[in-house]
């Protein structure tokens, strides 16, 4: 009778002990199992995907600067405000430079009235050299003419049949030819000079045009530049610009960031890098939004670490030497709606995810081509 109630609890203690003892067996095996899947898809996969929190938004911005100096006449714009390219931003005082334009004018028309009376003088010299040809031809045919009678009488007075006194008259009229022939040959020679004068001056007068009409440019350059426009889409920032206020040449009046042209910069370990090519694939995760995930893809990848490229080197070949683990910007293109852009503006803090297997082939190639190499 004292043996029956303590046959029931043990034979329950053992069936309860087999059970725990065959769920820990499947537990240890679906376990075991997990872990083999996590070893498998951590030497397949996860092993090859670099995260880094260093990361932040960039934009290019754009520093607005006067290339003239003047009177600020209008801001157009206040700080945060979207502009698009080509938006009026700032508007200095265009009177003097307006006044500049205007003399400039003023100048090239004048050289172009020079220009047309130095053609009107080249005409001219062209008509006193065609009318000194004429003389000379004519002083020619004179003096060929004179010279023939003188050839012509002289056999006559030899022989008696004419008085000398003719042949004296025909010496002196071919005399006087060659005379005249040589002074329009004088006319014709300095004919042609007036007319290379009168030329070399309408060379002169287009230089003096070519130079106003130089003059006339840069004014209305001058001009056109005291409107400051926005050069590419984005919002203003830093505005420092106020109406009265006397600016510079290239003193910074406002910036405009292009938020639409946002990028990731993500500053990876020297450790990271090996694998990471141009278009892989990137997860990104902000602070500013929690829970939300954007996709992107690796642009570039910075030809030095931030060290190389910082004002001030580090000098690591003077006093004692500590190794620290360099860290090298990627550029990544960030994919985003136009209602995440208003969120993403640069300088927010990122966690960056850059799926590298793509290019894990590239580590057994470098192998073959350095033992290639030192064979």
């Amino acid at each position: 009778m004292s043996t029956e109630p303590e046959t029931l609890p043990t034979t329950e203690n053992s069936t309860r002990r087999r059970l725990l003892g065959r769920v820990a067996i499947v537990a240890a095996v679906i376990g075991g199992a997990i872990g083999v899947y996590a070893y498998v898809g951590y030497l397949n996969h996860g092993q090859y995907v670099q995260s880094t929190d260093d990361a932040y938004v960039k934009a290019d911005s754009i520093t607005v600067s006067s290339k003239l100096s003047g009177y600020v006449r209008a801001v157009k714009v206040a700080d945060n405000q979207p502009v698009k390219a080509g938006d009026l931003l700032v508007e200095v005082d265009p009177t003097d430079y307006r006044i500049k334009l205007s003399q400039a004018s003023a100048q090239e028309n004048l050289a172009r009235a020079g220009e047309a009376l130095n053609r009107a003088g080249i005409v001219e010299a062209e008509a006193g050299v065609a009318q000194a040809k004429a003389a000379l031809t004519t002083a020619a045919r004179d003096l060929a003419y004179y010279n023939g009678e003188v050839a012509r009488y002289r056999p006559l007075v030899a022989s008696g049949s004419e008085p000398k006194q003719t042949l004296d008259q025909m010496a002196s009229s071919r005399d006087k030819a060659a005379a005249t022939v040589a002074a329009q040959q004088a006319s014709l020679a300095a004919a042609n000079g007036k007319l290379e004068a009168a030329k070399a001056q309408l060379g002169q007068a287009g230089a003096q045009i070519e130079a106003a009409r130089a003059q006339a440019d840069s004014a209305r350059t001058d001009l056109a530049t005291t409107r400051l426009i926005a050069p590419v889409p984005g919002t203003v920032a830093s505005s420092s610009v106020r109406v009265g206020q006397f600016v510079q040449p290239g003193q910074r009046l406002l910036s405009i960031v292009p938020v639409q042209a946002i990028y990731v910069e993500a500053n990876f370990k020297e450790t990271q890098i090996g694998l990471m090519r141009p278009g892989q694939p990137a997860t990104i995760e902000v602070d500013a939004l929690p829970g939300v995930s954007f996709h992107g893809r690796v642009e570039s990848v910075t030809p030095g670490t931030g060290a190389t490229f910082s004002l001030i080197p580090p000098q690591n070949a003077t006093g004692n030497f500590t190794k620290i683990v360099q860290r090298v910007p990627v550029r990544i293109r960030i994919d985003a709606g136009p209602e995440a852009r208003r969120v993403l503006v640069p300088g927010l803090s990122l966690t960056v995810d850059v799926d590298t297997v793509g290019a894990r082939g590239a580590i057994h190639q470098i192998r073959r081509e350095e033992t290639r190499t030192a064979r």
